[in-house]
């Protein structure tokens, strides 16, 4: 078993034996030192409900991606030499515009999931499009899957920086359309029994007017929502918030109460010291999507000064901004871009796999206030059963075996992934364990 304990390190624990009851919840981990270890494996052996992870597997908690543009599955990879604001009106927006036929939102969102999953990843935070019925497909689709789900109606109605063909047609209407998902998406919990929660998601400052941004905030207080956006993402999206309000793009997102302590702010590579003493002050969290700030970022999100000041930080892929939909590999160009901004001047910058792990399981789970992330008594059963391919060749002890799980392990990897105890995505080969 890996799990992560602190920011710094990650717990590697042989032979335990994880009890999880009716509800999903961790209700014990036993080791093999324990004194009644052998007595609770062997009722679980009579009772037949012991499941055995062969030598050369782990149990590792699922992660959490903060930041996954749904619509945009389509065209991840596709595009990413573009400066930001052409690949967003060129390739994005049409594409997004796309969902208001809900048959290809529900093939696309089909696909997601299912990718998502198959990858390890049990909770995700997603941005839907503007279309509310294709929203409720992609709730109804993360259900049926078993993923947990923070899902959000895009609200983008500023028509200086908004295609006419993909907009919100006044924000009356965006605001009207948003309250609308909150209670398509309480109903569907109920009937489901889903873990399913709407989040408000203005796209970003420069896609939303001062009423809109106004609305938003006004409706995250009144139902007691997450929220998500972008944040100082790029040089071109920080300078647009100084442009227009003469402030910060954090300040501007404060002013409209879309800065608490339910809010994750996507990319931040621009954030200055004075917005991460507010983000701390506020308790807003960070979704660090490495991959994607290689391409738009401009720069490297500082994941260890954010560390230091208190502030949440979490990991994202930025589907379709970042290509991939692994968590594994945005591990691995987080600590990769960490030496990149290290080498150019910051000294503290340079972060660890201990560290890249932690945002994946601890840090997300955090930002998002689920007890999920961790393995032990009282967290959710998100786990996911992952085989080191090279576990024959290489070194067994246990720091090479966990830092070798981060940098090698792939979808092939991910045998089984359940989320809070119910199995949703099964790889096990026909050899698997013999």
């Amino acid at each position: 078993m890996v799990t992560s304990a602190t920011f710094d390190k990650a717990d590697f624990t042989p032979d335990v034996l994880i009890c999880v009851d009716q509800s999903g919840t961790i209700d014990r981990v036993i080791s093999a030192t324990d004194s009644d270890y052998q007595s609770v494996k062997q009722t679980a052996i009579s009772q037949d409900i012991l499941q055995v992870i062969p030598e050369g597997n782990y149990i590792l908690p699922g992660f959490t991606d903060l930041h996954i543009h749904a619509p945009q599955w389509p065209q991840a990879g596709f595009a990413l030499d573009k400066p930001l604001y052409e690949w967003l009106n060129t390739y994005t927006f049409p594409l997004e515009s796309k969902f208001k036929d809900l048959e290809f939102a529900e093939k696309v969102y089909r696909s997601l999931v299912k990718e998502l999953l198959a990858n390890g990843t049990t909770t995700g935070l997603f941005f839907g499009s503007i279309h509310t019925n294709a929203n409720l497909i992609l709730a109804k689709v993360c259900a049926q899957f078993g993923q947990r789900a923070f899902i959000g109606k895009v609200a983008m109605d500023n028509p200086d920086q908004t295609p006419d063909y993909y907009r919100d047609d006044s924000s009356k209407e965006a605001l009207a359309e948003t309250e609308k998902f909150i209670n398509q998406i309480f109903e569907l919990q109920k009937q489901t029994g889903a873990e399913l929660t709407p989040v408000i998601t203005p796209r970003f400052v420069p896609s939303c007017t001062d009423e809109t941004l106004a609305g938003l905030g006004k409706l995250a207080k009144k139902y007691d929502l997450p929220i998500q956006s972008h944040c100082s993402e790029s040089i071109w999206e920080d300078q647009y918030a100084i442009d227009r309000f003469h402030k910060r793009d954090a300040e501007v997102l404060d002013q409209y109460g879309l800065l608490t302590d339910k809010a994750v702010m996507a990319h931040g590579t621009q954030l200055t010291d004075s917005d991460l003493d507010l983000f701390s002050q506020k308790q807003t969290a960070i979704a660090h999507c490495p991959i994607s700030n290689v391409y738009f970022g401009n720069s490297v999100m500082r994941v260890n000064d954010a560390h230091q000041k208190n502030v949440k930080v979490g990991m994202g892929t930025d589907i379709s901004g970042g290509f991939s939909p692994s968590i594994y590999r945005n591990m691995q160009q987080a600590i990769m871009s960490s030496q990149t901004l290290k080498d150019s001047g910051n000294d503290q910058a340079r972060i660890s796999a201990a560290n890249a792990f932690y945002l994946a399981t601890i840090g997300g789970a955090n930002a998002l206030h689920i007890q999920t992330g961790q393995i032990k008594p009282g967290y959710k059963a998100d786990l996911q059963i992952v085989q080191d391919q090279y576990f024959d060749i290489s070194s067994n002890q246990p720091q090479e075996i966990f830092e070798r799980l981060v940098y090698h392990t792939n979808k092939e990897n991910i045998k089984q992934v359940y989320v809070s105890g119910k199995l949703v995505h099964n790889n096990l080969g026909e050899d698997y364990g013999k």
